[in-house]
């Protein structure tokens, strides 16, 4: 008999077409009237529109949202917040900007919305990761889950086709690791699969036609699923490495989450047999470290840290990182694996076919 312990979502979501347009209903639902719209420097237009649907509900657009969550930025946000008299929070964009608004809803205690605009699925997660002096810190904080995520298919239909690749693949590798999670349950490999079936199909043909509004909503769907069930699940040696390398050397999320991704598949492959069987039915080939790597390169995701800005002098130092401190892992990590396999994804290779680990133990704690 299996046993486990599953977490309920408490996340309002609204998904379809032209949602965008009952959000002001959503921040009335919530009791509130003032909501001060997030947004990055580069998607103000959007948050132009969102005030603009808002009309007298808003109060203010803050517009400085950057990736990684950094806690300087968050501490003019707060301040944006409090002297615009706001008493709720509508985030516009994807993780960069949903982790703003996370953050802020932690030290003001404000109600959060948000309208996602790529596959980055935070919008679904309690999971609050922060940048302070190159140091990137992830907690798990019930405080951070949104009250309500209004999912509109209309506003990716300008993302870009190859922010969509990485993006999806970035929603890819949050389905991966839920497959194989210490506190994973029934439900959310089912959720994790499905996640899987809808971006494999929607990725590639969003890059045969960026037009085609069926495949973005697939994807959207496909990116909703592998968020959910990464926030009911913990996070294992694939997120370490990203959030290593994404606080300590700024580089790029979603695009660092497609590159590593194939490696950690590749490690973990020998200790988690089910998940790789998963994988496999989503992406079929010999193996499936190797259909994530193809699967990677066919829709164009970029396959080297070093074309992301990672120095090669920085190998051993993130490997130090990674095992410090380290998530659960299905699979034993130790600092010089960590070190082959960031080498590798540094270059730029093909992952490392695993040979058997004889030190698995399947009933035994193993932290990355």
């Amino acid at each position: 008999m299996k046993s486990f312990v599953h977490r309920g979502q408490i996340t309002k979501v609204v998904f379809g077409s032209g949602t965008r347009a009952g959000l002001g209903g959503e921040v009335e639902a919530l009791g509130r009237g003032r909501a001060l719209v997030l947004c990055t420097p580069g998607q103000t237009a959007q948050a132009r529109e969102v005030r603009e649907i808002l009309g007298s509900l808003t109060a203010g657009v803050f517009d400085q949202a950057a990736a990684h969550t950094p806690v300087a930025v968050t501490g003019k946000a707060v301040d944006a917040a409090r002297a615009a008299d706001a008493d709720c929070l509508v985030s516009v964009g994807g993780g960069s900007t949903i982790g703003l608004g996370k953050a802020v809803a932690l030290r003001t205690g404000l109600p959060h919305l948000a309208l996602p605009t790529t596959y980055a699925g935070s919008e679904m997660t309690p999971i609050l990761g922060e940048t302070q002096e190159g140091v990137k810190t992830t907690r798990r904080l019930p405080e951070v889950l949104l009250d309500t995520v209004v999912y509109d298919v209309d506003l990716t239909l300008t993302l870009p086709p190859h922010v969509a690749a990485v993006s999806g693949l970035n929603a890819m590798a949050h389905a991966v690791e839920s497959l194989y999670a210490q506190d994973g349950d029934p439900l959310a490999f089912l959720t994790a699969g499905e996640a899987l079936d809808a971006l494999a199909v929607a990725l590639p043909a969003i890059l045969r036609d960026p037009a085609d509004t069926e495949a973005r909503a697939t994807a959207l769907y496909g990116a909703w699923l592998a968020g959910t069930c990464l926030g009911t699940v913990g996070m294992a040696l694939h997120h370490k490495v990203c959030h290593v390398l994404g606080g300590s050397f700024d580089l790029p999320h979603a695009q660092t989450h497609a590159v590593v991704l194939p490696h950690v598949v590749a490690y973990n492959a020998p200790a988690a047999e089910a998940a790789m069987a998963r994988i496999g039915r989503a992406l079929p080939g010999p193996d499936p470290a190797g259909a994530v790597f193809d699967f990677a390169g066919g829709i164009g995701a970029p396959r080297a840290l070093r074309d992301l800005g990672m120095p090669e002098s920085g190998i051993a130092e993130a490997a130090d990182l990674v095992v410090r401190d380290g998530y659960w892992n299905p699979r034993p990590v130790h600092r010089d694996a960590v070190r082959d396999l960031l080498r590798r994804a540094w270059a730029g290779e093909p992952p490392a076919r695993a040979a058997s680990d004889r030190s698995y133990d399947p009933t035994g704690a193993r932290h990355a």
